[in-house]
Formats: structure tokens, C-alpha cells, sequence
């Protein structure tokens, strides 16, 4: 195995038959057409990547998410029309409808939900608001990882897994300097510290802690406080995955992210041969766009 060498921050996503890479300035997403053919659609990053704000700490994190999260959904959109006919397209009203919807639902069963429970759990079971906090959380863990194993089993969620492992697998082997082949890839593992189930993971735990310093709180007031302070639970949760991801050298990092790593196994599948050859062309894609970049 070659040297290992120093690289950029590179990520990526799983869509739907395809694979999303991001670079500093550039991302490209890769799609296996019903043709069997691979797609390849390429386009600049917007002009924040590049912004000072995003090496501010916490506030980079903020702004990064919702680039990222706008990216993200742009992209689950290019994929799922690249598998429909013209007349089954997903656009217009009808997307930002079912978009605004899904994130809505999140909101609600991921946080909204939790917090009623554990106002419940204090006055009928006379808890006080620590241990309320922590009924709360849990609640949210568990809700998540099921949420998880349910839409896993789904045939077109498991492909959509299995894209996920082959964007671990293909980044996990540039950073270790290999020939980047279907075969060479498949050797490396599924996880990376820098996923965002890890991420998920990594919120969920610090909102145990920040909803905790709040105290008891009215039911309103709770409920608001969970969607308000959102920003400041996914702020502190990127800088945790950045901190952790450059200081894997550190035995005491690496047993921190364990829980982190483990979660992944749930998010992602081992892929095909056929699935990394997209995620290679996805990735390859982007470091050709960002290479043209470089005097």
C-alpha cells in the first residue's frame, strides 16, 4: 500500500444509483442510468465555500450544513429523475412540497416528539428535569437508530446504503494513496469518521447535555427550544467530527469516535463492484474539475 498522504477535507453523498463527491470548489455526481450507463454531472460550488465565515468556528459549521444540505437535496433530485421517465419527474411546486414536508416530519419525530415524551415522563412520573432531559434523549437515540433499521430493509434504501459504503470505500482509499479500482477500493472499510450518521450520533448525544442546562422549562417553551437551538447543536457537532477526524492519531480520539464508526454499519452495505465503479467516476469526476483549477 502506498504512503499515505496529506489531502483535502474531501465528502460525499449517496443518491439514488449514484454517488455525489465534493471538493473544495467543485462536486460531481456520478448516476447509473436504467441504461446501465454512467452519468456524470458536474458544477461549481457556491461562492460561501470560499468565504471567511467558513473558518470561523461553530459558524462555519452552521453555514457549511445548510450549503450542504441544499446540495444534498439537489441532488437526490437529479438522481431520482435520472431514473424516471420525462413525464415522472420531480420538480416545481411538487418538490419543494414533499422537501419541506420531509424536513417538517424530521423535526417533529426527531426532536418535537422526543421532548413531549420527556415533559410527560417529569410530571406523571415525577422526574426531575435531568432525568427528564435524559428520557428525552434516549428517547431520540431510539428513535433514530429504528428509523434507520425500518427504511434499511427497504430494497431501494439498502441500493442507496450500499452507494454510501462505496463513497466511504473510494475516499477512505484516496486517503490512503492506492490506485483508485473497483478492486483495489473494495478492500477498505465502510466506515469514516467523517460521516454525517456520525454526525447525527454526535447531535443526538450533545443535545442530552445542552437541553440538560437548560432546567425545567414550560411545554412551549421546551418544544420551542429544541427546534431554536438547532443551530447551536449542529454547530458544536461539526466541530466535534472535525476535532475528532484530524486527531485519529490520539488513542484516546479513536475510542471516542467508536460509537460513531459503529452507527455507519447501520447507514451503509457493502458494495458492488458495479456500485464502486460510480463512486470512482463520481470522485474521479471532481478531482478532474478541481485539478483544472490549479495554475
Amino acid at each position: 500500500m502506498a504512503e499515505k498522504c496529506r489531502f483535502p477535507a474531501y465528502g460525499g453523498q449517496a443518491v439514488i444509483e449514484g454517488v455525489l463527491m465534493r471538493g473544495a470548489r467543485h462536486m460531481a455526481i456520478a448516476m447509473r442510468a436504467p441504461t446501465n450507463e454512467i452519468i456524470i454531472h458536474k458544477e461549481p460550488l457556491g461562492g460561501i465555500y470560499q468565504n471567511r465565515l467558513v473558518k470561523i468556528p461553530f459558524l462555519r459549521g452552521l453555514i457549511m450544513l445548510w450549503d450542504a444540505l441544499g446540495l444534498g437535496m439537489r441532488a437526490l433530485t437529479l438522481s431520482a429523475n435520472t431514473q424516471t421517465g420525462e413525464d415522472e419527474k420531480l420538480e416545481g411546486p411538487v418538490l419543494y412540497l414533499t422537501l419541506g414536508g420531509s424536513l417538517l416530519f424530521a423535526i417533529a419525530l426527531f426532536f418535537l416528539a422526543p421532548a413531549a415524551l420527556g415533559q410527560l415522563s417529569e410530571r406523571y412520573l415525577g422526574l426531575n428535569a435531568w432525568l427528564g432531559n435524559l428520557v428525552e434523549g434516549l428517547v431520540r437515540l431510539v428513535l433514530l437508530i429504528l428509523y434507520i433499521v425500518v427504511i434499511g430493509r427497504m430494497p431501494e434504501i439498502r441500493r442507496v446504503f450500499g452507494y454510501h459504503g462505496a463513497e466511504h470505500k473510494t475516499i477512505n482509499a484516496f486517503e490512503a494513496g492506492v490506485e483508485l479500482t473497483p478492486e483495489n477500493v473494495s478492500r477498505f472499510s465502510v466506515e469514516h469518521p467523517r460521516c454525517g450518521t456520525a454526525f447525527l450520533l454526535t447531535l443526538v448525544v450533545f443535545s442530552i447535555v445542552l437541553f440538560s442546562l437548560l432546567g425545567p422549562l414550560p411545554t412551549a417553551w421546551r418544544l420551542g427550544s429544541r427546534v431554536l437551538l438547532l443551530p447551536v447543536l449542529a454547530g458544536l457537532a461539526y466541530e466535534y467530527i472535525r476535532f475528532t477526524a484530524n486527531h485519529l492519531d490520539s488513542p484516546i480520539v479513536r475510542l471516542l469516535v467508536r460509537p460513531n464508526l459503529a452507527l455507519q454499519h447501520l447507514t451503509t452495505r457493502e458494495p458492488s463492484l458495479d456500485m464502486l465503479e460510480v463512486s470512482i467516476a463520481a470522485f474521479q469526476a471532481m478531482r478532474a474539475e478541481e485539478d483544472r483549477l490549479i495554475p
